[in-house]
């Protein structure tokens, strides 16, 4: 058990005395405050802080983050407060404890919402000081040394959430040695029969490995001597969660995955890199298609390395890493490799530093649109993806994005701007959907319109976190200002009923309204009007105030509101009946929807008349409506060879587009299809109809209300 005593032995190979001392003082305040308090695995509690700090002490950290480790749960375990710690003993350090503490003493729904909090305090503070996740993960890391003493139950929660959430930040990190630990502790904890299995089968395999091991490595040794080539060869053992996930992802059994022999090699530069490529693919035979150059272009979290697949002569497959010392260095240890090989801490950018950086100015960003913690912590873990697609922009400046990344999530990575006002996008010069993945290599032009607004179905395709929290950021914002929009007019439709208008009102009244339902502002409530979930009428009776009921004319009531096409998410068109332009309609007010505009006869919409009657609403169609609508029309036609491209053909001369369409056939030489297809109004679906009954094997038309 590590003791104060080593731990200062371990400190005087790279902090000077005034340093250490503080690094003392931090344990000693550390040991009283928690004097009496034992951890599960009944050892003093002290054992853990002091834990935290030897793994810091590995990376060469600074004395305020060893501080920090000493004192990380004092604040949530003792009563210190953060003011008394920065009195104590430094702004820094309060800032730094207080960022990996927990949240205590809130209310929460839910135990998720509490740790989606917590998570989001500690990632936003990581944005201020990237000291404060190394702190973090170092007290994850102790604990899940020592899971082995927790219930069941919460050993299972605290090792899933390292698998979901501090592996892929240690990954994002580049730190490889600590995701590689936890990855391993999780799998013992989550699946301690599987990993026992795994680690048996591995064991038991090494025996025969071992020959084939040496004789590869002498066979490199070799055909890097002939070329003159000074490097250090190490043969690479894996893991047992990555066997275990390349066994469930690739369906192939364990024999198979070790059956794979990888070395790395380690040379002094980079251009050497390139020369022992050139030999090992001149001696053995390369794989084709399984090259990689992480060296030209580092992965996203500043890994680099080259990556090649060959076959030995006895037909073994060979995967080797070619990389420099340094290289080396940062793989294993990523943003704690700027401590650990660096004297002073405002050391040379390296690309790992560099990425990390550019990926915390994303969490800010996702930070200030997400609405929740849930939401952001859900966007988070997207943008935590492992593999990348490298992409470039016309200017050649490439561009890294996860696995599935679409255009929209490359015009988000672009800019906030591109994002939101993009409208078609060009894929090596070809046109494209703006759903289409990515593929490395690729040169991609997104195309925009000063006009155009973000489209709620992007959020059925996109999967970077930047491009969700924007997206959802505008359609919360646009349907806010929709939503206070809708309710204002349908506010202003129900004052007429007695004689006034919303300027008319007593502000006392208004005001005392708005505290009744603990609205903040007036827009709170048109808001809540325009989304279905207060009635206008009721607010309207409300806010006359002492006038009486034979003031009001109950005429005002049925007269209709117009609809225009332009009101935004808030007004939408029912699927069930399919209204247009030049239809007699009416509204029913839906619970967090708004309007949803029915045609009159529509039969859910008589329904909800019955049994609702004060959620309907009456409504009649603008003169300037310029949008187009969904209609569904049903043809019965002569199922010949051609038939169906002669309607597509129609359809388009006509300016309407076919949105969906199946077809079913009613016997052996008809056919029946149904379609839905956007028209203007009545009067242009009416034309489409009659163009249609002029086809030749057209046998009938009619209208779909359903």
């Amino acid at each position: 058990m590590p003791t104060i005593n080593t731990l200062v032995k371990r400190l005087k190979s790279y902090l000077d005395d005034d340093q250490i001392g503080q690094v003392v003082r931090a344990y000693e305040f550390a040991e009283h405050a928690h004097e009496g308090q034992y951890r599960r695995t009944g050892d003093p509690y002290i054992t853990h802080p002091l834990a935290v700090a030897n793994i810091l002490t590995d990376m060469h950290m600074d004395h305020e983050s060893l501080m920090a480790a000493m004192l990380h749960d004092v604040i949530e375990d003792t009563g210190v407060s953060k003011e008394q710690l920065a009195e104590m003993f430094s702004p820094g350090v309060a800032e730094l404890v207080d960022g990996v503490s927990k949240i205590a003493q809130i209310k929460f729904e839910s135990k998720a919402e509490q740790q989606a909090e917590n998570l989001r305090k500690m990632m936003l503070a990581m944005t201020r000081d990237i000291r404060v996740i190394l702190v973090k993960l170092a007290d994850r890391l102790h604990n899940m040394r020592t899971l082995h003493s927790m219930p069941a139950e919460k050993r299972k929660r605290i090792a899933t959430e390292t698998l979901e959430i501090y592996a892929p930040i240690a990954n994002r990190l580049g730190m490889y040695n600590i995701r590689v630990e936890y990855e391993d502790l999780g799998f013992n904890a989550i699946y301690p029969m599987r990993a026992d299995l795994i680690s048996k089968a591995v064991k038991a395999a090494r025996g025969h490995r071992k020959e084939i091991l040496s004789t590869l490595k002498s066979s490199i040794e070799h055909c890097l001597e002939e070329e003159g080539i000074q490097a250090r060869i190490l043969g690479r053992e894996k893991h047992l969660y990555s066997i275990y996930m390349k066994m469930k992802e690739q369906h192939k059994p364990l024999n198979e995955i070790m059956d794979v022999y990888g070395f790395r090699i380690i040379v002094d530069k980079v251009d050497t890199c390139y020369r022992v490529l050139g030999a090992v693919h001149n001696y053995f035979t390369p794989i084709p298609g399984r090259f990689k150059d992480y060296v030209a272009i580092p992965k996203a979290n500043g890994y680099q390395s080259l990556h090649t697949t060959l076959k030995a002569r006895s037909g073994v497959p060979l995967e080797i890493q070619i990389r420099t010392e340094e290289m080396e260095a940062m793989a294993n240890n990523g943003i704690a490799a700027h401590w650990l090989y660096k004297a002073d801490a405002d050391g040379a950018n390296t690309p790992t530093s560099t990425r990390a950086q550019a990926w915390m100015g994303r969490l800010l960003e996702m930070q200030q649109k997400a609405g929740n913690s849930m939401e952001f912590i859900e966007n988070v873990k997207v943008d935590l993806f492992p593999d990348e697609v490298y992409v470039f922009t016309p200017k050649g400046e490439i561009k890294e994005l996860p696995v599935g990344a679409t255009a929209v999530d490359f015009a988000y990575a672009v800019h906030t701007k591109v994002g939101n006002t993009c409208v078609a996008v060009r894929i090596d010069g070809k046109l494209a959907a703006l759903s289409t993945p990515l593929e490395s290599g690729q040169t991609i032009r997104i195309i925009t319109a000063p006009t155009a607004t973000p489209n709620p179905s992007w959020l059925n395709y996109v999967i970077t976190g930047k491009a969700r929290s924007n997206i959802r950021h505008f359609l919360k914002h646009q349907r806010r200002e929709d939503s206070v929009q809708l309710g204002e007019r349908l506010l202003e439709k129900a004052l007429a009923g007695y004689g006034l208008t919303m300027n008319d009102l007593a502000i006392e009244r208004v005001i005392a309204e708005l505290a009744a339902n603990n609205y903040p502002a007036l827009d709170d409530l048109l808001e809540d009007i325009g989304l279905g979930n207060r009635l206008a009428p009721l607010v309207a009776r409300k806010l006359a105030g002492n006038r009486e009921e034979t003031e009001r004319d109950p005429a005002d009531d049925r007269k209709p509101l117009a609809i225009r096409g332009t009101e935004g998410l808030l007004v939408s068109y029912a699927k069930c009946c399919h209204p247009l332009p030049g239809d007699a309609v009416l509204g029913h007010l839906s619970a967090g929807r708004g309007i949803v505009v029915h045609r009159d006869t529509c039969k859910n919409l008589l329904n909800e008349m019955r049994s609702n009657p004060e959620k309907c609403i009456a409504l009649y169609w603008d003169r300037e409506v310029a949008q187009d609508f969904s209609a569904g029309i049903r043809i019965e036609l002569v199922n010949k060879k051609g038939v169906l491209a002669t309607l597509a053909t129609a359809f388009s001369e006509l300016g309407s587009n076919i949105e969906t369409i199946t077809m079913a056939e009613k016997d052996a030489t008809v056919t029946v299809i149904n379609a839905n297809v956007t028209v203007r109004d009545r009067i242009h679906f009416a034309r489409l109809i009659k163009r249609l009954r002029k086809l030749e094997n057209v046998i009938r038309i009619s209208r779909l209300t359903g």
